[in-house]
């Protein structure tokens, strides 16, 4: 999560860093909750800079007074308490807030409160290393909060379950078992907070198949290269594409989404997964209610898709992060 938070950001950097427009800092924090203040996100100025306890970084975010923050940490601490250590401290930040992050972090949950709103859900059950399987398989076995389709399994026979729910709960303690939607077709769909109302942005698809490849999983999403480098490839153009707006599916998961976006308590903006069963009906699987404002951020490429690139959305997002605006 180090890694690929460093990764996007670096792009975030590079994509709306307008130094007439911003002057910005940036903190680099590590597993080990050392903060270091660095002048880029290279190696040598990563390992250059002093590393800060979080009082000593504190005592500096205090001092530098800034206008707003742009969360870039991808695991749990930095999608909710870091995020409530900036509310505390008076400083607002662009995107979603640490209880709906925290709420999302948990798939269960999360499925609970969009279903109550009238989205279709798959059914399921919560599972510990040693549950049965009370639903027919086909299912699919995940961990409740990872993200990256880590320790995704998709299981057709009950004798498959004990090994994908040890799996799963290797990830974490516990897991989701949902009943496996029929493809269909899967797409996630991304919503921006704008002049007040929430603006559905086009589809983006992804490459499955019924028969070859029935579920996404981490490998069409990242990799290493020879060096060990981590690199994304879920926006290969074999793996994903932007579905054309007049697409019979989209209205449909667009109105679904709008629902979880308000039921979640969302603001600024959404992002949200749908599996589209034969009959067109979309099914929610998940929240990942996170931006980078990297270029290859799900968000920026689907707002471009729409005619507003990265930096224009990035300042639409700022707008609505220092007025507090919320839909």
């Amino acid at each position: 999560m180090c890694e690929l938070s460093c990764l996007y950001a670096r792009d975030c950097l590079a994509a709306i860093g307008d130094p007439d427009r911003y002057e910005t800092h940036v903190a680099y924090v590590t597993p080990d909750h050392r903060w270091r203040f660095v002048a880029d996100l290279s190696p040598e100025a990563i390992a250059a800079a002093p590393a800060l306890t979080a009082a000593e970084a504190i005592e500096r975010v205090v001092t530098l007074s800034p206008d707003v923050m742009v969360p870039q940490m991808f695991d749990l601490p930095g999608m909710t308490s870091y995020r409530a250590l900036f509310d505390l401290l008076g400083i607002p930040f662009l995107g979603n807030a640490p209880e709906t992050m925290a709420l999302t972090a948990h798939k269960a949950r999360a499925k609970t409160v969009v279903a109550a709103a009238g989205v279709a859900v798959p059914q399921g059950q919560l599972a510990l290393a040693s549950d049965q399987l009370a639903l027919e398989p086909p299912v699919v076995v995940k961990p409740i909060g990872a993200d990256n389709s880590l320790g995704v399994t998709l299981v057709r026979d009950y004798p498959e379950f004990a090994r994908a729910l040890t799996d799963a709960c290797a990830v974490g303690e516990e897991a989701l078992v949902e009943q496996y939607i029929e493809l269909g077709r899967e797409v996630r769909c991304g919503i921006i907070v704008r002049d007040g109302s929430l603006q559905c942005l086009p589809l983006e698809e992804y490459a499955v198949d019924s028969e070859v490849k029935p579920i996404r999983d981490q490998a069409d999403k990242l990799c290493r290269d020879d060096a060990g480098e981590l690199s994304l490839v879920a926006k290969e153009s074999t793996r994903a594409w932007i579905v054309d707006i007049d697409d019979p599916v989209c209205d449909a998961v667009w109105e679904a989404a709008r629902r979880c976006h308000r039921a979640l308590g969302c603001r600024h903006y959404s992002l949200f997964d749908f599996r589209v069963d034969p009959a067109g009906r979309p099914w929610f699987l998940e929240a990942g209610l996170y931006c980078s404002f990297a270029r290859q951020s799900v968000l920026a490429t689907m707002s471009a898709a729409a005619g507003l690139p990265v930096d224009e959305l990035f300042a639409i997002v700022l707008d609505n992060a220092l007025g507090l605006a919320r839909v």
